[in-house]
């Protein structure tokens, strides 16, 4: 079963190829959805699939060798159409 989360991450999440990351990790788990830096230095996404695949995202996020993240605030919020995973500008 499909679902989305609204996740803000915190730590050293900027200027460390999150965005990329994140990108490269979710398309081939079959990921949709966006990802973006915030102004007051945390990162943004949205990201729509299978828990299990959003789960393996999350794990290769942490797995990275410059990134750190120190807090998540997850939300599920619904579902939407879109065809893949990019990431944004601010």
């Amino acid at each position: 079963m499909k679902v989305r989360k609204h996740i803000l991450f915190s730590g050293q999440v900027q200027g460390v190829g999150f965005r990329y990351s994140a990108m490269y990790l979710a398309r081939p788990l079959g990921l949709t959805g966006w990802v973006r830096n915030l102004p007051d230095g945390r990162v943004e996404m949205e990201v729509q699939g299978e828990e299990a695949a959003i789960g393996k995202l999350l794990s290769g996020l942490r797995e990275q060798r410059w990134i750190i993240i120190e807090d998540m605030d997850i939300r599920d919020i619904g579902l939407i159409e879109e065809s893949r995973f990019v990431a944004r500008a601010y």
